[in-house]
């Protein structure tokens, strides 16, 4: 069984991490989508929430292979994490050249640390290949339109969250 990991923030998912997490379970057996606490950012949304956001959108807009999906929170390496859960595969996502770049370092290292893990990459669709969670979150702090780059679930917590806070 080829079982991949899905390693991001996810704060908040978008269409482009469906459509990137879709494609990637045609590829494998099982794609277990690891939801981390990145200490170089600082979360809007809890792990929790992402976690229950992300099911919430597996299950409307990846229903076909939903039961190939797992969506689990974890902290630390990400190649620890694919040990953990049998993986020998790391999913990542490039939208740009400059994503390319972080990602090949990225992946160097852990390939260093773990020979026998692979990182494989999709292409975002062309379609979302500006989409970032951090734009997502600009725009939805001045209270523009997500609605056409985040799942329904995402949408409605973002604007919650803003909507407790005043915008400056």
């Amino acid at each position: 069984m080829k079982v991949a990991v899905y390693p991001g923030s996810f704060d908040p998912v978008t269409f482009g991490h469906l459509d990137v997490l879709s494609r990637a379970a045609q590829v494998f057996d099982r794609v277990i989508v690891g939801v981390l606490a990145n200490p170089r950012k600082a979360p809007l949304l809890a792990v929790d929430e992402r976690i229950t956001i992300l099911r919430a959108s597996v299950h409307e807009h990846c229903a076909s292979a939903e039961s190939r999906i797992e969506v689990s929170a974890f902290s630390g390496l990400t190649v620890d994490f694919c040990r953990q859960n049998d993986s020998r595969f790391i999913i990542r996502g490039l939208r740009a050249i400059s994503d390319f770049e972080a990602e090949l370092q990225l992946g160097h290292a852990n390939r260093e640390l773990a020979p026998e893990i692979d990182s494989v990459f999709f292409m975002a669709a062309l379609d979302q290949g500006y989409v970032s969670s951090s734009l997502v979150k600009e725009i939805a702090q001045f209270g523009g339109p997500i609605d056409r780059l985040v799942p329904a679930a995402a949408a409605r917590a973002l604007r919650v969250v803003f909507a407790r806070h005043e915008v400056p």
